[in-house]
């Protein structure tokens, strides 16, 4: 069954957009805000009649071009239609009461990949609480989680909200961003006018698990290369908190870590022994690599690849966050005195004082339990069980599909 997004449906049916007629509308939008036959939502939108008045560019910038985490965005005109593009990653993070001015409705149409970390659902509740206070309407496009429903990770802890950790969620969340705007709008009590155009036909559960067969993969951000990298995701962002290399300046970003000091042979062989049941649903290789830019550049590393497709994928049995939890393990329990963590001085995404592990995970949880010799698999599961539990029963009513 062929899928429609938010975007598809709200172009082919004039009864949807109905509403907008008359009214400013904004885009909040990246490269992979697109129609089913490719085209731009800006292009898409303008032609189908929408007096689109101001496009928003989210982390990484409406056209992706920006390689790197906290590379910031400018302000500009865009060349083609002469409207205002406000940069939501440049001089502010939260839209600006002048950029608030210039719509009646803004349409949220970004491609997520369903984990806390992943900054364009912070984005999603700066817009909410600045629609909530100038009275304005916002409508989320729905799209895909491609990282499917499976929730994993512990539940970021109070006064460790960041532009990373919007709030109280696990890692990978399992929802769409139609479904978590409801829940940001429930949880901070937001008084907004808020709309999801669903999607039909898409089915978490079906082939794909969470990623339509058939629907061409574009990068939301310039590392998401591909549905791999989305499922590993809630694994591998945690690398950047570590002096261990994520795969950026190759080919295969955040589907891999390593380093040129670790065997990754040793490493695979070591989480096998600690934790074998974590490893489901995937296949750990090992690999060589040489970044050409980021951390180790030019120096050939020893790495893991996590394959979370191919015959091994299981997305049930898939546990992202523990497998990128139990490589760290792995290489404390190998090489004791690895400076495994990057120091307070890496600021991460603006914080201070903190280290970028701990603001990743939203709060010290993982990394004592990866630090601490004598902690074992279970003393993890004993940290996140009870929060993933937690988490399942708080957004079950949400659950639009």
């Amino acid at each position: 069954m062929t899928v429609l997004f938010g975007i598809d449906r709200l172009l082919a049916d004039s009864a949807l957009r109905k509403p907008l007629e008359g009214k400013r509308v904004a885009l909040l939008a990246h490269p992979a805000s697109v129609a089913a036959d490719l085209t731009h939502s800006v292009d898409a939108l303008v032609a189908a009649g929408l007096d689109i008045t101001a496009v928003f560019g989210p982390q990484h910038g409406v056209r992706g071009d920006l390689q790197d985490n906290m590379m910031e965005s400018p302000d500009f005109t865009d060349p083609v239609y002469g409207m205002p593009v406000f940069s939501l990653y440049g001089e502010v993070r939260r839209p600006s009461g002048q950029s608030m001015h210039t719509f009646d409705v803004m349409l949220v149409d970004l491609q997520d990949l369903g984990c806390r970390i992943y900054t364009y659902v912070t984005t999603l509740l700066y817009i909410l609480e600045a629609a909530a206070q100038h009275g304005k309407a916002v409508w989320v496009l729905d799209r895909p989680n491609p990282a499917g429903r499976p929730v994993e990770g512990t539940l970021l802890q109070p006064g460790w909200e960041s532009f990373v950790g919007a709030g109280p969620m696990v890692m990978r969340h399992g929802m769409t961003m139609g479904e978590m705007g409801h829940w940001f709008i429930r949880h901070f009590g937001l008084d907004v006018d808020y709309r999801v155009i669903g999607m039909e036909g898409w089915d978490p559960k079906g082939p794909g698990f969470g990623w339509p067969e058939g629907r061409v993969w574009i990068n939301p951000s310039p590392n998401a290369a591909n549905v791999n990298m989305a499922r590993a995701y809630a694994g591998t962002v945690m690398v950047e908190g570590a002096t261990l290399s994520e795969g950026r300046g190759t080919t295969r970003p955040l589907e891999l870590f390593g380093a040129p000091d670790i065997d990754a042979k040793a490493v695979i062989a070591e989480m096998q022994r600690l934790a074998p049941q974590w490893l489901g649903g995937c296949r750990l290789r090992d690999i060589w690599f040489q970044p050409t830019f980021h951390k180790h550049v030019g120096q050939l590393s020893s790495g893991v690849h996590i394959h979370a497709d191919g015959p091994w994928y299981d997305d049930a049995a898939f546990q992202p966050w523990r497998v990128q939890a139990l490589g760290f393990k792995a290489i404390r329990s190998l090489y004791p005195d690895y400076p495994i963590w990057r120091g307070k001085d890496f600021k991460y995404e603006y914080t201070d004082d903190v280290l970028a592990i701990d603001v990743i995970n939203g709060g010290p949880g993982l990394r004592e339990w990866v630090d601490d010799a004598g902690a074992v698999a279970g003393d993890l599961d004993a940290l996140a069980m009870p929060d993933e539990a937690a988490w399942r029963d708080e957004i079950a009513d949400l659950l639009i599909y």
